[in-house]
């Protein structure tokens, strides 16, 4: 999960994944859809198409000019994108943002991602998962490891923009507070616990921790000893976690493996997750999400 956000860790990256996940894969429609910068929208261009998440493919030589399609890699974040909007959507439905607004291109109904587990079928939740060590277990050596600058970019400005799930941007949009959800997912609760799963410097946890409990998806005991823990809100970015942890291992780990073995307590099998819709029961597949007509025209301008 670590690789993984130093990817796709920030704000701008996330928002701009979202629009190509929707077909908009020209400058001038990204431009549109995200409201950034020319040159941070370059920028970040350029950086997927380093990581090998994105290509570019030219559609008119004279002047000359290049979309920009997922590959592979970048189009397997589908599961990810789909928790994402999952959670935001359950916990801040908002009418006016496109991305809560999605329809299922099988069924044509608005509906809301939902992880399951791919043996069994029944929707995954974080109190019926147990996880073991895999083969890559222990410390990662991997350089994508290494401490990840903060986004200077602020969820409010993004949501100035555009109506496009500021809440979740806000908590996955910065490396280090989404790495404190997921280690309060290992069981972590106090503070010492947590500084020693993360390596993180003590002002930084204090101000991630502080501004989880703020978005109220950590709670904290009044003792010391009862530390932190994950609310309702908290325990239902779950799916996001393990979307995360599944495209890392698929692309980002080492030679021996999988770091991590998740496990789904309802079946007893090894938990592998796949994206349903919840009206139909259908499996989204990449190219499946829609936006509406009239929510395409708003996002568009």
């Amino acid at each position: 999960m670590s690789r993984a956000l130093n990817l796709i860790g920030d704000r701008w990256t996330l928002l701009l994944l979202y629009c190509l996940f929707l077909g908009q894969g020209r400058f001038s429609e990204l431009l549109e859809m995200t409201g950034m910068a020319r040159s941070v929208l370059a920028k970040r261009l350029q950086r997927l198409e380093e990581a090998g998440l994105l290509c570019r493919r030219r559609y008119q030589q004279h002047p000359p000019r290049d979309e920009y399609l997922l590959t592979e890699r970048g189009a397997d974040l589908h599961d990810v994108a789909c928790a994402i909007i999952a959670w935001d959507r359950r916990w801040h439905y908002d009418a006016r943002s496109p991305m809560h607004r999605l329809r299922h291109s099988t069924c044509g109904r608005e509906f809301t991602p939902l992880q399951c587990c791919a043996a069994c079928g029944e929707p995954v939740h974080a109190r019926e998962v147990d996880w073991r060590p895999g083969p890559g277990a222990g410390l990662d050596p991997h350089p994508g490891a290494r401490a990840h600058r903060r986004s200077s970019i602020a969820a409010e400005d993004i949501a100035a923009t555009q109506p496009l799930m500021q809440r979740s941007f806000e908590i996955l949009g910065d490396r280090w507070t989404a790495m404190t959800v997921a280690a309060a997912f290992y069981r972590h609760r106090r503070f010492g616990e947590f500084q020693d799963a993360l390596g993180i410097a003590s002002n930084i946890l204090s101000e991630r921790l502080a501004r989880l409990v703020e978005l109220e998806v950590l709670t904290r005991g009044d003792e010391a000893r009862d530390g932190y823990r994950l609310t309702e809100q908290g325990l239902d970015l779950f799916p996001i976690i393990v979307a995360l942890l599944r495209w890392g291992d698929r692309w980002l780990a080492g030679r021996r493996g999988p770091p991590l073995s998740l496990f789904h307590r309802h079946c007893g099998q090894l938990l592998v997750p796949v994206v349903a819709c919840d009206r139909c029961g259908e499996a989204v597949e990449p190219g499946e999400m829609r936006l509406s007509g009239a929510m395409r025209k708003r996002l568009l301008g």
